[in-house]
């Protein structure tokens, strides 16, 4: 398992209450079928979902599993469905892939996405990375309706360069206005949670330098 002394607890914490443990259900939205600790098959691709799952899962489960690669949306809900009672994630097996494959790549995807977050505290890096886990990394594309779904993670990007813990967290909480009102309300508390990790953390770096100032 990764080293855990170099994550933050409390975004790890958040990120296992929001993820749950998932047989094979579908979240809502734009998800796929997801399994495990937050593994959505609709963002992996086979070769992925094999390298991950085929040590702790039967061939059977496998193949059932590997038919809901790419679906999102009503596809992933219709697919679902199919998958009622037939498949059973062990926590172990969703620990492992969490701890060794999900979470160590999303950490590097939202380094990449994200210049410089390693330099802000761990909480707030945390917080990012829950927030690329669940929403992923695009920033949208102009001209396509995802240029305004995506208008606050551009800013996010650009006030993680400024190092502006507070307009990450106002960012952060202004991506609910996407789910008022759709049946998403696990999202909205998602995103509130992760802002709220963040001003903690501003907080806590305001504290230790007026410390650092009066000594």
């Amino acid at each position: 398992m990764m080293d855990m002394t170099t994550f933050s607890r409390r975004a790890l914490d958040l990120i296992l209450s929001s993820e749950g443990l998932d047989h094979g259900g579908w979240p809502g939205g734009a998800s796929g079928v997801t399994i495990g600790r937050g593994y959505d098959l609709g963002h992996h691709s086979r070769a992925e979902f094999l390298a991950d799952w085929a040590p702790y899962l039967a061939a059977d489960d496998l193949r059932v599993l590997a038919g809901a690669i790419g679906l999102v949306g009503g596809t992933a809900r219709a697919y679902a469905q199919t998958l009622k009672g037939r498949i059973r994630i062990s926590r172990n097996a969703a620990d492992r892939v969490f701890f060794d494959a999900t979470l160590p790549k999303y950490i590097a995807l939202t380094k990449q996405a994200l210049p410089g977050v390693e330099k802000l505290p761990l909480d707030a890096q945390g917080a990012l990375t829950s927030l690329v886990f669940n929403r992923g990394a695009s920033f949208g594309v102009e001209g396509k309706p995802s240029w305004d779904s995506r208008r606050e993670m551009r800013a996010v990007r650009n006030a993680v360069a400024r190092g502006d813990l507070i307009d990450i967290a106002v960012q952060i909480r202004s991506m609910t206005r996407l789910w008022i009102g759709k049946g998403l309300d696990g999202l909205i508390k998602r995103r509130e949670a992760e802002a709220e990790l963040i001003e903690a953390a501003a907080l806590e770096q305001i504290a230790a330098q007026g410390a650092t100032s009066a000594s």
